[in-house]
C-alpha cells in the first residue's frame, strides 16, 4: 500500500492543520472539505476558489483515487452489487440498494471477517485486513457516482454496515469513517440513517455509546447461551448477560430502539422455544427483531425455516409487542444477499468459498 495519504482520510479539523503548517489561509480547509464531500469532487484542479498554488499543492501531497471497481453485478431486483479492488490487490464487497425514495448502501468494513459465525460465508474467506476511513468512505462516493449515471435522483441517503467484517472489530476507522458521514460540513447524513450492525463486542458498543451513538444493530439470532456459542463464538467471550447490560445502557433514539437481526434457520432456532428466550432477553429493550431467511452459500448445509415456522415465531412476538418483520435479503441471485458476501464474481458464485480464497492465496 501507498505510503501516500488519500484525501479521503482527512477530517475538516485535519485540514485545518495541514493548512496551518503550510500558512495558507484557515478558511481553505472548510473550502477544501466542501469540494470534497459536499460536492463530491476529487480533482483539486477543479477547486476554483483556491489559489493555484494550494491547488497544485494539494494534487502533488495526497492520493485522490478512489479504489478500482473489479466487478459489478446487477440483481433481478436492481440492486448492485460491487467487488471492489484495493491497492494492494485485495477484493471486498459492497452492495447498493436503490428503493424509490431512498438509496441504501451496505459497507464493508473489512477484507474477509474473523469471527466465524456458521451461517455466513464471508467467514469462510478467512481475514485478509482492516478497511480504513477513506476506504469505507470511498464506497460512498463510488455509490453516489453509480446512482447518477443510471439517472436515480439523489444521492446515497441510509448506510449500513452490515457488509464484509465486524464493524466495531475495526474500531478506530469506523467510526472515523462515520463521523465524517455524519459531519454537517461532510456527508452530511443523520446519524439515524448511519447503522452498525455487530455481532456483540460488548467494549466497543460501551465506547461507541460514548463516541458516536449512531444506530446499533445486533446479530443476535439466538437468545440461548449454549446454542448462540455453537452459531457465534464470539458468544462465548461476550455471552449474552453481559451483552444485554450493554444494550440497557446504549443511548438508542427513543423512535427507534435497538433493532436485532434473527436469521431463521430450520430446526436450528426457530422453535416457540427459541421465542420464549428471546423475548425473555429483550425484556426492558425498545426493540425491532428483523427475521431473515438463510440465504444459501456453497457448502453450507443449513436450511431455512418453512413459512409456518416463521408466522408461529414471528406471531408469538407480535403478541408481545415486539415487531418483528420478516426481510427478505436482495441481490441474492449474485450473492449480494445477508450473509453471502464472499468476492464472488459472476463465474465463482457456485464456488465454495473456502475453495475459491484458497486458490486465491496462491495466485497471489
Amino acid at each position: 500500500m501507498s505510503d501516500i495519504k488519500n484525501a479521503l482520510s482527512f477530517s475538516c479539523l485535519d485540514w485545518e492543520k495541514w493548512c496551518f503548517e503550510r500558512t495558507f489561509p484557515k478558511f481553505s480547509a472548510k473550502q477544501i472539505y466542501q469540494w470534497i464531500f459536499e460536492k463530491g469532487i476529487l480533482d483539486p484542479h477543479q477547486y476554483s476558489n483556491l489559489s493555484l498554488p494550494l491547488r497544485a499543492e494539494l494534487s502533488a501531497a495526497f492520493d485522490w483515487n478512489l479504489p478500482d471497481v473489479d466487478t459489478c453485478l446487477t440483481s433481478r431486483d436492481e440492486s448492485r452489487k460491487f467487488i471492489i479492488k484495493t491497492s494492494d490487490q485485495l477484493l471486498f464487497e459492497m452492495v447498493l440498494m436503490p428503493y424509490h425514495n431512498r438509496s441504501t448502501l451496505c459497507v464493508s468494513s473489512q477484507v474477509g471477517c474473523k469471527m466465524g459465525c456458521t451461517f455466513c460465508q464471508t467467514g469462510k474467506m478467512g481475514f485478509k485486513r482492516n478497511l480504513s476511513s477513506w476506504e469505507i468512505l470511498s464506497q460512498i462516493f463510488l455509490a453516489n457516482r453509480t446512482l447518477e449515471e443510471c439517472n436515480y435522483e439523489g444521492k446515497v441517503t441510509n448506510v449500513v454496515f452490515m457488509g464484509m467484517g465486524e464493524p466495531l472489530d475495526n474500531y478506530d476507522e469506523v467510526v472515523a469513517a462515520c463521523r465524517m458521514m455524519t459531519d454537517p460540513r461532510g456527508l452530511g447524513l443523520s446519524p439515524w440513517k448511519v447503522t452498525i450492525s455487530t455481532s456483540g463486542l460488548v467494549p466497543q458498543i460501551r465506547r461507541l455509546a460514548a463516541d458516536l451513538p449512531v444506530r446499533l444493530a445486533i446479530s443476535l439470532h439466538s437468545a440461548n447461551e449454549q446454542k448462540r456459542t455453537r452459531m457465534m463464538p464470539i458468544n462465548k467471550r461476550y455471552p449474552l448477560s453481559e451483552l444485554k447490560q450493554a444494550l440497557l445502557e446504549y443511548p438508542a433514539p427513543k423512535r427507534y430502539g435497538i433493532t436485532f437481526e434473527y436469521v431463521m434457520i430450520e430446526g436450528v432456532n426457530d422453535s416457540i422455544e427459541d421465542a420464549k428466550h428471546l423475548v425473555h432477553f429483550l425484556h426492558g429493550i425498545k426493540a425491532k427483531v428483523n427475521l431473515i431467511l438463510i440465504n444459501h452459500f456453497p457448502g453450507i448445509e443449513m436450511n431455512p425455516s418453512s413459512k409456518e415456522r416463521i408466522d408461529q415465531f414471528q406471531s408469538y412476538l407480535s403478541e408481545r409487542s415486539i415487531p418483528a418483520p420478516v426481510r427478505y435479503s436482495r441481490g441474492q441471485d449474485v450473492s449480494g444477499g445477508c450473509g453471502q458476501l464472499a468476492a464472488k464474481r459472476e463465474n465463482e458464485l457456485l464456488l465454495d468459498p473456502r475453495v475459491l480464497h484458497r486458490d486465491r492465496r496462491r495466485q497471489i
